[in-house]
């Protein structure tokens, strides 16, 4: 799942300090209209102007429920990516995948494609013709800085959802509530789809060296005593060895778990490239652009467009940005 905005901004994302306060901090989320062949928006909460990232998890996009007989669905055309992993999560509908590395799966509710771009990958999303509505997260991951030439990988995993309590719990990454995900991540993360039953509570345990997010999907999500609207994500500083997710409405409600330990370095992100650098950007977009072997090709994909063009670059250099969490502090996204 990508980024298809037509101006993208380049934003330097710097490591996020410590948070002093034990309280949840709420992120509202910004609308953000995505180009390509069939524009859609999506609710966009990670990167923003006082988080950045939350562990390695650097972006955050929530979409739908949306009718595909009224917005036409999904389809972007092969593009690029580097030093990322995408995640691919579903609550409803189906997206074809395929990309440079010769994979071609579905996404589908409650399964996990986990994509790989470290060097560069390419690849295309198609809503499939049976798909009448689509509901979903984009979610990337930054690689550190030993891994982010790793080569093309895709990963795919449908998690066995466990029945706490009154509340259930699908692992797809890392691990919580007694079960583990086998896919192999470059830095400790966690990533769950919880599902509250109406008027339940459910305290999870938490690794107290991860800051975790819950991302709102459906329902009546109550983070701690926060309330969390849909779209939102309630933030949790490190330290914290538990949560309890209340669900206070007489619907399930539904929201995406995610962590893992801070991360500690500086990355750039634009379009859909993530560098150290202004000059690692340049590069990548150059190497696209020139249909360099970087990327590779990808096989299959039926639309007319079979190479998206990058779009332009800003006309001015990264400039860094003051820390997320700094008292007093107004980052800019560049």
């Amino acid at each position: 799942m990508s980024n298809v905005e037509t101006s993208p901004q380049e934003t330097l994302c710097p490591p996020t300090p410590p948070t002093l306060s034990d309280g949840v901090e709420v992120l509202e989320p910004r609308d953000v209209p995505l180009g390509g062949p069939r524009a859609m928006t999506v609710r966009r909460t990670l990167p923003q102007r006082q988080r950045s990232l939350i562990g390695a998890w650097c972006f955050a996009d929530h979409y739908g429920p949306d009718d595909v007989g009224a917005t036409g669905g999904m389809d972007v055309p092969p593009h690029p990516h580097t030093g990322l992993q995408t995640v691919s999560w579903l609550f409803a509908g189906e997206i074809e995948h395929r990309d440079s590395l010769g994979s071609h799966a579905m996404v589908r509710p409650g399964e996990l494609n986990l994509m790989t771009g470290g060097l560069g990958i390419a690849h295309a999303e198609t809503s499939t013709p049976g798909t009448t509505v689509l509901h979903g997260a984009q979610l990337w991951v930054a690689l550190p800085e030993r891994d982010r030439n790793a080569p093309k990988d895709f990963q795919h995993y449908a998690p066995t959802p466990i029945r706490l309590d009154q509340a259930t719990v699908s692992v797809f990454l890392g691990s919580l509530a007694g079960d583990t995900s086998p896919v192999q991540t470059f830095t400790p993360l966690v990533g769950a789809e919880v599902t509250v039953d109406p008027g339940a509570r459910l305290e999870l345990t938490l690794d107290a060296a991860y800051e975790h997010g819950v991302l709102a999907d459906l329902g009546t999500v109550t983070v701690g005593d926060t309330a969390v609207a849909r779209g939102a994500m309630a933030y949790l500083p490190p330290g914290r060895d538990a949560v309890m997710l209340a669900n206070e409405g007489d619907e399930p409600a539904r929201m995406l778990l995610l962590g893992g330990p801070p991360f500690e370095e500086e990355i750039v992100m634009w379009w859909n490239f993530v560098g150290r650098s202004h000059e690692d950007i340049v590069q990548a977009r150059e190497d696209w652009m020139s249909y360099s072997a970087r990327f590779g090709e990808v096989e299959g994909y039926a639309g007319e467009i079979q190479h998206l063009p990058a779009p332009v670059l800003p006309g001015v250099r990264i400039k860094p940005r003051a820390r997320a969490s700094r008292p007093g502090s107004h980052p800019e996204s560049r």
